[in-house]
């Protein structure tokens, strides 16, 4: 057969080829860059020794490593799904790259999809990081808590990806950056995500509840220390989740 006639014959990707490969694409870039592992891998792992090491936790559970384990878990995936996704899509925008790849046949669907997909991807790795981790310094985790726990760590990814594709599509790319780094720094000293509600400040009590990352701290901890499942925290990783999707997808703007 001619070349002109292999051509011819030759079929499209499907699109779920395309969305997979620009998922692994991504997750490839963001595991790449040096600034992108240090937010996704050092710092949850530097933060779990100092939890470790520190009396913040005593009291709260059989011992400081079981309780600082499912916060770190929720700050990887704010880390990935908020701040890293974030300024990496502000940029893509800045730059033109996601105008161009929403008019390819991976279409702005596509996309999104397969941002998700590498947060999801980077999230793995960052759990088998950090339990790896965590199993060396003595964790105990609840076996019944793996599946409501991870489950629920999706659904957190999901609430911050949309966060961070709301901020990063609403505002230039400089000022992406400061937000998520900021909100970084701020829900994960005060936001309940790896110190609990109990342990704050008064003030702070009172909302973090309501907040992605105090949701997602105080649903992981129930979790794997109780295997529990936290109703009410679910649902408000699910009203974010939509919330922010629903805004993200208003008021995104591609260029």
């Amino acid at each position: 057969m001619s070349s002109a006639g292999a051509l011819e014959t030759q079929q499209p990707a499907s699109l779920l080829r395309r969305v997979l490969l620009q998922g692994k694409y991504e997750a490839l870039t963001m595991l790449r860059n040096g600034e992108q592992l240090i937010l996704a891998v050092v710092l949850p792992l530097l933060a779990l020794v100092g939890l470790t090491v520190t009396p913040f936790l005593d009291g709260m559970g059989s011992s400081r490593i079981n309780v600082a384990v499912p916060g770190i878990l929720a700050l990887c995936a704010m880390s990935t799904a908020f701040t890293g996704q974030g300024i990496a899509t502000g940029f893509d925008r800045r730059y033109g790259v996601l105008r161009f790849l929403s008019t390819t046949p991976l279409g702005r669907g596509g996309l999104i999809a397969g941002k998700v997909l590498s947060v999801l991807a980077v999230l793995c790795v960052q759990v088998v990081v950090v339990g790896a981790a965590a199993l060396a310094l003595g964790w105990q985790p609840t076996a019944a808590g793996w599946l409501p726990g991870l489950a629920l760590l999706a659904l957190g990814a999901a609430a911050f990806t949309a966060l961070g594709l709301l901020v990063a599509g609403t505002v230039r790319p400089e000022a992406t950056l400061a937000i998520t780094n900021l909100l970084w720094i701020l829900l994960g000293a005060m936001g309940g995500i790896v110190i609990p509600a109990e342990r704050l400040p008064a003030a702070a009590q009172a909302v973090v509840h309501f907040l992605p990352s105090g949701a997602l701290g105080e649903s992981m901890r129930a979790a794997f220390l109780g295997g529990a499942v936290n109703g009410g925290a679910a649902l408000i990783l699910l009203l974010w989740t939509v919330l922010a999707g629903a805004a993200a997808i208003r008021w995104f703007k591609w260029n």
